[in-house]
């Protein structure tokens, strides 16, 4: 099951890295009128002339909403296939293109960043797979709304509402009236959400933020953990009393609260960058302080141990005893508590996206596209905006749990001298 966790793990990671790539849509580009369109049905035979021409789709619009009910119909154009390939042409994007945000002013009314490029990235515009040939869409004609609405405003509108609204925006219409003649064939693996936007993009995207903040919250919180223990546990005495009564301190702190508040406070004009980094504070400076209370019982123990004590005795610095001897004995515990305290990051920021208080539109994470979740009516007429981040976010952690059992299991030597 360990090994089974890790493969899922490693493909969601390389699969949220080539993002740009496997990726059949833009993450931002809206087509036109297809708000709320459920998952594109795939068809194999030309429903014309029944005749076989392979994986093929057609383009699909809103169609007209049943009063009674609220479901909303489907207009399919059969005159057009489009077939399904792999490799095809669409959007142009920047494969691997790193950059590092930072902040040029700080104050409590507003902040301001820019960006350090690490790398420029490789200029493509091939997709892994997509609908092809004439019917298909055109990348240049994608529509980018400027301005996403607030969660609270899409809250607000049902799903019929929003996909009336929609329609009347994004339909496109050509010189002679024909608005379904001008409608390109799209592939939409999960449907669209309610500004048209392919869902199943927006996931790839959405877990950079939501599979990296893991991550890098352990590669802050666990070396400030690590050596604050190391230090308390080693010296004893005065430093060890000050450390843990910060340490209890900082335990007592309830998290979600603290998410919460400093979330609510953080200025209304910072982007997706600057809030990833503040969610990764806040998470990495509550995270550190229940290792360091365990590293440091470790470390009492491990300091009276033979190696250390004939360290001391040939002269040996405190800091390279710790950094070289004690600490590194430590490793299994902490490989297996970094395993397992990733998923807390990933719900945090789940929670602090689906409460409006961490990424926001129009950028994509899988917390702030849970957001369709609190209004009823989607969870009734498109249900297809919730289950995939849901199930992301639930197959991740599992995965991420299977794994931390599985070096527990391997890394323990008791257990081994047991088999």
């Amino acid at each position: 099951m360990a090994r089974f966790g890790a493969i899922v793990l490693i493909l969601l990671y390389v699969s949220v890295i080539f993002a740009d790539f496997i990726a059949p849509n833009d993450q931002l580009a809206a087509q036109p009128s297809g708000s709320l369109l459920p998952p594109t049905r795939i068809y194999l035979r030309n429903q014309e002339t029944g005749q076989f021409i392979g994986p093929h789709v057609y383009p699909t619009i809103q169609g007209p909403i049943d009063v009674d009910t609220g479901f909303q119909a489907l207009d399919v154009d059969f005159d057009r296939p489009a077939p399904l390939g792999l490799f095809v042409k669409g959007s142009e994007y920047r494969l691997f293109e790193l950059s590092i945000p930072y902040f040029t002013k700080i104050s409590l009314e507003s902040m301001e960043s820019d960006e350090i490029k690490l790398f420029k990235g490789i200029p493509l515009s091939r997709h892994l797979f997509g609908p092809v040939g004439p019917a298909a869409a055109d990348p240049e004609d994608s529509i980018v709304p400027e301005v996403a609405p607030s969660d609270t405003e899409i809250q607000l509108q049902t799903g019929a509402d929003a996909a009336a609204e929609e329609s009347d925006i994004l339909v496109a219409v050509d010189t002679e009236g024909s608005a379904e003649a001008a409608i390109p064939a799209y592939f939409n693996l999960f449907g669209t959400d309610n500004l048209a936007r392919d869902v199943f993009s927006r996931l790839l995207f959405g877990g950079r933020i939501s599979l990296s903040i893991g991550i890098v919250g352990i590669l802050i919180a666990f070396p400030l953990g690590l050596i604050i223990g190391g230090i308390s546990g080693y010296f004893g005495g005065v430093i060890d009393s000050v450390l843990m009564r910060i340490v209890e301190v900082i335990m007592t702190v309830p998290t979600f609260y603290l998410l919460v508040s400093m979330g609510a406070i953080l200025p209304p004009n910072l982007d997706s960058s600057q809030r990833f980094l503040f969610i990764v504070f806040i998470t990495s400076f509550i995270g550190w302080a229940g290792l360091a209370r365990i590293i440091r019982g470790e470390v009492l123990s491990l300091k009276q141990r033979t190696f250390v004590q004939a360290s001391k005795s040939m002269g040996g610095r405190s800091l390279h005893i710790i950094t070289r001897h004690v600490l590194p004995q430590t490793a299994t515990y902490v490989i297996i508590a970094a395993t397992l305290s990733i998923p807390s990051y990933i719900v945090a920021e789940a929670v602090l996206s689906l409460l409006g208080l961490g990424i926001l539109e129009p950028d994509p994470s899988w917390g702030n596209m849970l957001s369709a979740s609190t209004n009823a009516s989607v969870l009734v007429l498109s249900p297809w905006l919730v289950w995939p981040p849901v199930a992301l976010i639930m197959i991740t952690i599992l995965c991420f749990n299977l794994v931390g059992d599985g070096l527990r299991d391997a890394l323990d030597p008791r257990s081994l001298h047991e088999k």
